[in-house]
């Protein structure tokens, strides 16, 4: 039975752990609130004091962290990852970061002897607990064949995207696609209300047609079109919008530091930084839409 080190338990951490558990793993994590604890124990799970406690015996160490500067410390601090786990380890770090943290890591665990990827989610809490994420993976051929089996007991989709830094870079690019895109739905919708449109009448058209797109058909952001969307919860978060938020940020980062021109891409970050501080950074990112109609 191969033992699993798994540093940082928060919502979709947790979910992430206990699917480790129940493909026969041994688990082994760290997290610094005690709710989060009691729910890998719940799981199964064996709860560790210290992040070195967690991955001293682990074959696999997987990590989901909220920011590069988390990411940084717990892998090459001296009572971290690196530091402590067995030479032959395999790191994952599932966070969605900077591009730059990734592969400076990345380059730190080579440096160590260490195969290493950056294997950030997409799917949110839904698909965490129900063992549905998409993994986009940046990291060598050896290291990616390594992780798949273990990525393979959380996520069904698992794509290698290419070397180091790359899984960072399909998901923030992936995530400016879909806030773009919800800001584009959002804005339809407060149109067809106001002229006079109804909201089916518009779902039945644009999800057959050329305006056809995840953020309308499989998470229309008014009540009603679909059923399993946030709009039918009173916008419940299943992606919180200042998770987009950090998202849009990052993509804005990245493409300022490569000199890409992504002028759509800031104009959501602006939109969605208005939102949150308006006080809606715990709304599902859909609730947009109720900033562009004036009721946030």
């Amino acid at each position: 039975m191969k033992t699993v080190g798994f540093i940082g338990l928060g919502n979709m951490g947790g979910p992430m752990a206990a699917n480790l558990v129940k493909a026969g793993y041994r688990v082994f994590g760290f997290d610094l609130h005690w709710e989060a604890q009691e729910r890998l124990t719940e799981a199964g799970g064996v709860v560790a004091a210290t992040v070195a406690g967690a991955v001293s015996d682990a074959d696999v160490v997987v990590s989901m962290l909220p920011a590069g500067k988390h990411v940084r410390s717990v892998y090459t601090g001296p009572d971290g990852v690196i530091a402590n786990a067995p030479k032959g380890a395999l790191l994952i770090d599932s966070s969605t970061i900077d591009v730059d943290s990734a592969r400076a890591v990345a380059e730190a665990a080579k440096a160590a002897g260490m195969l290493m990827v950056d294997a950030p989610v997409s799917g949110g809490v839904g698909g965490a607990a129900a063992g549905t994420l998409t993994f986009m993976v940046g990291g060598e051929a050896e290291a990616f064949e390594r992780a798949k089996p273990i990525l393979s007991a959380m996520g069904k989709n698992i794509i290698h995207a290419g070397g180091a830094g790359t899984g960072q870079a399909a998901k923030i690019c992936n995530n400016m696609i879909l806030g773009i895109s919800m800001v584009a739905v959002s804005e339809a919708f407060v149109l067809a209300e106001r002229l006079g449109l109804d909201a089916q009448k518009l779902f039945d058209i644009s999800s057959t047609s050329s305006g056809q797109c995840w953020s309308l058909t499989s998470y229309c952001p008014v009540p009603g079109p679909v059923a399993t969307s946030p709009a039918n919860r009173d916008y419940q978060p299943g992606f919180a919008a200042q998770m987009m938020l950090k998202d849009l940020k990052l993509a804005q980062e990245a493409a300022q530091s490569s000199g890409a021109a992504t002028p759509l891409g800031a104009q959501a970050a602006a939109l969605y930084a208005m939102f949150c501080n308006s006080g809606h950074a715990d709304m599902d990112f859909s609730g947009i839409v109720k900033y562009l109609r004036g009721d946030a």
